[in-house]
């Protein structure tokens, strides 16, 4: 196994992949178990390099007595199917970044009085994709702990009904299935979805990525369409001239699955990303205490409430 598992840990010195941090201490973890496995079994003496990174070997163990012996707590074993989803999420990440890092064939979409900006671009397969762009009034550090917060994403976003975390692959990357709302003027219809969700950073900006996913154990749901949202992404960067704001891009890509004409659907995409945009200013705003139980209540029955969008 260990060959493998250095094999990651070279793949992750990339330039492009060394911010991935969550990917690169599942990787140190798996390469110190199998180390101290291997010393245990005296198949091999731990070179120089290991003891700055905290691993004990069996040699220093037994300088100690019985009596003063401490426990030493192993890693967390690494599975596959954990470092899948992260494979998969990281994926998804760098192919929406891929995208909105293209400038070519944006056209504005629509604009807003606040500042919102949409545009948009058909992709290869003819499928619109689009990206907004705007400015929030926190930090990214603030903006990232509302929305990695999903399970709680319903009682402030009312085109949400619920989203539940099914599995969780290390603290940057997690398997999520969510349920649309049922609102007045959804022109899409309640959809659900299932998703790997991830996020890195790297110095002061946040990235957060997604893509659709599948699960055997948890196939579509009777009475939904199974919408597919990715490659996505937002990207949540401090303003250099304010630290206290951010620079908020949402990249939105989803196919809705169904039998909705395309016009129907990319007239209603951009109106649900404004209005995401709407409710999480608000949330925002009530500070990072505040409780929802009401408000949910008070804006989901709003008359010509935009689609629902999946967000990260």
């Amino acid at each position: 196994m260990l060959p493998a598992v250095v094999k990651l840990c070279c793949g992750i010195s990339y330039p492009h992949l060394r911010t991935m941090a969550g990917l690169q201490r599942l990787a140190i973890a798996a390469i110190g178990q199998e180390l101290a496995h291997m010393q245990r079994n005296g198949q091999s003496q731990l070179p120089a390099w290991t003891s700055h990174m905290g691993w004990q070997t069996g040699t220093a163990q037994h300088q100690h007595s019985e009596s003063s012996r401490r426990e030493v707590v192993n890693p967390v074993p690494l599975k596959e199917e954990e470092l899948l989803y992260i494979r998969s999420g990281h994926e998804a990440l760098t192919k929406a970044l891929d995208i909105v890092d293209d400038k070519n064939g944006w056209k504005t979409e629509l604009t807003e009085e606040n500042g919102d900006v949409i545009y948009s671009k058909v992709l290869s397969g003819d499928r619109k994709v689009f990206r907004l762009e705007t400015v929030l009034d926190a930090t990214p550090e603030e903006i990232h702990h509302i929305l990695w917060k999903v399970e709680e994403m319903h009682q402030w976003n009312p085109s949400i009904k619920n989203i539940k975390v099914l599995k969780q692959a290390g603290p940057e990357t997690m398997v999520t299935h969510e349920v649309s709302a049922e609102t007045a003027g959804n022109l899409i219809g309640q959809r659900d979805f299932l998703s790997v969700r991830h996020f890195s950073r790297q110095e002061s900006c946040i990235y957060l990525g997604g893509a659709a996913t599948h699960l055997e154990s948890f196939p579509p749901q009777k009475g939904f369409v199974r919408a597919e949202d990715g490659p996505t992404c937002i990207i949540i960067e401090p303003l250099a001239d304010d630290a206290g704001r951010s620079h908020f891009t949402w990249l939105l890509n989803m196919d809705v699955k169904g039998w909705l004409p395309k016009s129907i659907v990319n007239q209603a995409l951009p109106r649900a990303q404004v209005d995401f945009t709407r409710c999480l200013r608000r949330r925002l705003a009530e500070g990072p205490t505040q409780r929802h139980t009401n408000h949910h209540a008070r804006t989901v029955s709003r008359a010509g409430q935009p689609p629902h969008t999946h967000s990260l």
